[in-house]
C-alpha cells in the first residue's frame, strides 16, 4: 500500500490536467492506523526492517517532491505513520474526531522516519510531547493549536465542502507560482533522502530487539 501511495503521489504530481492533490482515506472513522503490527512481527533481518520503514520515507519524500500543493482531508484518528502523512501535507483540514497519537515507543521502536516531517510542522516541543506521551491520543483541537491542522470542522460534510472549496480556489491559481512557493516552503529538506534512510535503519534495528519482539508477540497473542 505504501508503494502504491508513493507512486500515486508521483503520478498525480506529473499529471498535466490537474493543479492540486487531495490526500484522504476511505471510511468514515479512522484516517490511518500506521504500520501493520502483523507485518512488523514478521521482520527477521536488519535489511528487511530497513526496507519496511523506508517505505514510509518514500511516501514522505514523494509528498515533499510533488510540485503541487497536497491538501489533507482527515476525517478520523491517526496513529504513528498516519501522523507523518498528515504532517507532510501542505494544508490540512480535519474533523473534531481527528485525534492523533505517536505510539511507537510502546512497542520498542520510535517515530524516527516521520519525526522530521512532524517536527517541521509542529515544532520540537509538540513533537516531543507526542513521542513521549505514547499511550494517549491528543485531540483534533490540540492538533489545530499546534499547527498540524489548518482548520477543524464538526461534521464530515462540512469538511468535504471546505476541502472542495479550497481545491477549486487553488485550481484557479498559476501552477508555476504554486510550485515555486512549495519549493520555498520545503526549503532545507533536500537531505531527507539520506536522512530518512538513516532513520529507517534505526527503526529496522530496533524492531529486532528483544523488547520489540516480545511486545509484538504479546499483542499478537491477544488477537
Amino acid at each position: 500500500m505504501l508503494d502504491q501511495l508513493a507512486q500515486a503521489l508521483k503520478k498525480a504530481g506529473e499529471a498535466p490536467d490537474s493543479s492540486v492533490v487531495i490526500l484522504q482515506s476511505g471510511g468514515d472513522r479512522a484516517f490511518c492506523a500506521g504500520a501493520s503490527l502483523t507485518e512488523l512481527s514478521t521482520i527477521a533481518t536488519l535489511e528487511a526492517g530497513e526496507a519496511f520503514f523506508y517505505k514510509f520515507a518514500q511516501v514522505i519524500n514523494a509528498m515533499r517532491r510533488c510540485p503541487k500543493f497536497i491538501i489533507g482531508r482527515v476525517q478520523g484518528k491517526a496513529v504513528g505513520g498516519g501522523v507523518g502523512l498528515i504532517a507532510a501535507t501542505d494544508y490540512c483540514l480535519a474533523t473534531h474526531e481527528a485525534a492523533v497519537k505517536l505510539s511507537e515507543l510502546t512497542v520498542g521502536i520510535g517515530p524516527f522516519v516521520i519525526e522530521p516531517a512532524v517536527r517541521r510542522k509542529i515544532g520540537l516541543t509538540a513533537t516531543s510531547h507526542l513521542t513521549i506521551n505514547a499511550t494517549e491520543f491528543e485531540s483534533a483541537v490540540w492538533g489545530w493549536q499546534q499547527g498540524l491542522y489548518d482548520d477543524i470542522f464538526e461534521t464530515p460534510d462540512e469538511l468535504n465542502q471546505r476541502v472542495l472549496e479550497l481545491a477549486r480556489k487553488l485550481a484557479a491559481y498559476a501552477p508555476e507560482a504554486m510550485h515555486q512557493i512549495k519549493q520555498v516552503l520545503w526549503e532545507g529538506t533536500d537531505h531527507w533522502d539520506e536522512l530518512l534512510r538513516q532513520r529507517a535503519r534505526i527503526s529496522g534495528s530496533l524492531v529486532l530487539s528483544d523488547f520489540a519482539q516480545k511486545t509484538l508477540a504479546a499483542i499478537a497473542s491477544k488477537r
